[in-house]
């Protein structure tokens, strides 16, 4: 994982991360992937609101969890965090954030030892992920 692609976590900017050498480059997303705040199906739910908000305020720690595995070429954790991260996001009223941790469950899926990951699919789906959870909110 240290020399291909990872996406970047820096606050209000989605792109990868390029390491070559000692060399770390950065390639911008082009614009319009991501437009606007995401905003929960229960936004507009008294009993669901601050749950919701517990769960978007814990996001910036599941993405550098996340961000940790991927850079650590830990793929079986970085597929479990995926996996919550599916559940967690449809749970709290964002289909779309768990949508996008599926598509990283499911390219992560066939790894082994003898089949190395697809770093270029796994990259944009987190990228992709990345995006969702920067835009998440719990209010309107």
């Amino acid at each position: 994982f240290r020399d291909g692609p990872a996406p970047c976590w820096t606050a209000g900017r989605v792109g990868s991360i390029y390491t070559i050498g000692s060399e770390v480059r950065m390639a911008q997303t082009p614009p319009g992937v991501g437009s606007g705040p995401l905003v929960s199906q229960y936004a507009d739910d008294p009993e669901m609101s601050e749950l919701v908000g517990f769960f978007v305020e814990e996001l910036p720690a599941r993405l550098e969890a996340l961000r940790s595995a991927w850079t650590g070429g830990q793929t079986t954790l970085l597929a479990r965090l995926a996996h919550q991260l599916k559940g967690a996001g449809s749970g709290y009223g964002f289909p779309q954030i768990g949508e996008a941790a599926a598509r990283v469950e499911a390219a992560l899926a066939g790894i082994s030892a003898s089949s190395p990951p697809d770093l270029a699919a796994v990259n944009k789906q987190l990228r992709d992920l990345v995006d969702l959870c920067t835009r998440a909110s719990a209010n309107r």
